[in-house]
């Protein structure tokens, strides 16, 4: 280690020392504490032309210290003489890149060093970044309570179905009552646990979830959440339930025991296979009796796509019980609520279990047996040949779907036009049974 501590020999102890190892200058000062001790401090030049004063509390920790930054520096010296063109114009296009962020190259490669130590790779780096953007963006402000108002404004003004709209703000209505706070600080951890504590059942559940779901998604395209939380929640599995079917007997006790209003409904269900929802978007002008079909329109239907049904003869002369001069505008008048209040109300008064989707079960039972057409079947039910197969095949037997399609009412019975196999005599529009 080469020295210099003084210009003037005859003052070995004098201040500051000069370390020199090479080319590379480093001082080392002493200054005097307040409480009567000395401090040794290294002026540090390594950032540039700014100095920086290193404190050790020693003259030897300070003058080998001093020595070690002097030896970094002819290092640095040495290699930035020896730059290449290329690396020379590296450099000053780093220092270009880094410029209107105020950042030197040797603090931005401190950093990346720093991360790649972290991270590994420059890849996982950008990955980072990546990440800790979308999870950081600015939002908006806005009440969950505040957002749902906003959600149910925006679907009411872009046509959203009727029937749509109230579990939509039954549902959310729940869940901003437990969610008094902002949008952009809601989890999914805060959902799941709020899910879990409700203990729903599995086809409320998912509903829920859905909905959830829908209001996030709203919210992130409005900048109130910088992500949807509802996606991570955890998958809701709905276990498909046992294919439930009336018998005829069972059909005829509803039929005499439902409501002048609400037998269309069960007629609907029983004779032509609609969905409840697809019945209660009905009108009775989907309903031609003269060419002796309906037609639920892609707004009524569950897949949103139109299909026609045939009438069954049955089915037509139930529906006739209908005053004409009723049969305008809705077929079933009232709400989805109590839709479902007339179905238990008419189950208890016929004596007979409720079964859940039993109407249109029945249906597409009774017409596979008599079809063998799972295509036919499933075109006139709304939905797969597969499912069809799945689900209703040598459910009924051909005899017992006949006896199904010939429940008719007293006043057919009693009348002479003979009981005729539907969709199957000879006058028939649509015929798809055979005799």
């Amino acid at each position: 280690m080469k020295t210099k501590a003084s210009r003037n020999p005859k003052q070995p102890d004098s201040w500051p020392k000069i370390v020199q190892p090479g080319r590379a200058v480093v001082r080392v000062y002493r200054r005097k504490t307040p409480a009567g001790n000395f401090s040794y401090l290294v002026a540090n030049y390594a950032d540039g032309d700014k100095r920086r004063m290193d404190a050790y509390p020693s003259a030897v920790e300070a003058i080998e210290a001093a020595t070690k930054l002097a030896q970094r520096l002819d290092s640095r010296d040495y290699v930035a003489a020896s730059m290449t063109k290329q690396q020379a114009i590296e450099y000053a296009n780093a220092e270009a890149r880094l410029k209107p962020f105020g950042v030197t190259v040797d603090s931005a490669t401190a950093a990346v060093a720093h991360c790649l130590k972290i991270v590994g790779d420059l890849a996982s780096l950008q990955a980072a970044a990546t990440f800790y953007r979308e999870r950081h963006r600015q939002v908006t402000a806005k009440r969950v309570a505040d957002a749902v108002a906003e959600l149910l404004q925006h679907q009411t003004a872009n046509g959203a179905s009727p029937r749509y709209l109230p579990p939509l703000r039954s549902r959310l209505a729940r869940f901003a009552a437990d969610f008094q706070t902002d949008v952009g600080n809601v989890t999914t951890p805060n959902i799941q646990e709020w899910l879990d504590a409700k203990h729903f059942k599995p086809h409320n559940l998912k509903s829920f979830v859905t909905m959830i779901h829908t209001l996030f998604d709203y919210c992130q395209s409005r900048g109130y959440c910088d992500s949807n939380p509802a996606q991570g929640l955890q998958r809701v599995k709905i276990k498909g339930g046992s294919v439930e079917i009336y018998t005829a007997d069972e059909i005829t006790r509803l039929l005499s025991a439902a409501s002048p209003d609400f037998r269309p409904c069960i007629v609907l269900g029983a004779f032509a296979g609609l969905r409840s929802a697809e019945i209660e978007r009905l009108t009775w002008q989907d309903i031609d009796f003269e060419q002796r079909h309906i037609v639920i329109g892609a707004h009524a239907s569950k897949t949103a796509t139109r299909r026609i049904v045939p009438l069954a003869d049955n089915a037509a002369e139930w529906l006739a019980l209908t005053p004409e001069t009723e049969r305008t505008g809705s077929v079933w008048k009232h709400t989805h609520d109590q839709f479902h209040d007339a179905q238990q109300i008419t189950a208890d008064a016929a004596k007979v279990k409720w079964k859940s989707n039993g109407l249109r079960h029945s249906f597409v039972s009774c017409v596979f047996a008599l079809t063998n057409d799972a295509g036919r079947t499933a075109g006139f039910a709304g939905n797969s040949p597969g499912v069809v197969h799945k689900f209703y095949r040598e459910l009924v037997k051909p005899a017992d779907a006949r006896q199904w399609f010939n429940v008719r009412p007293q006043s057919a019975v009693e009348s002479a036009t003979p009981a005729q196999l539907p969709f199957g005599h000879a006058n028939a529009k649509q015929n798809f049974i055979p005799t």
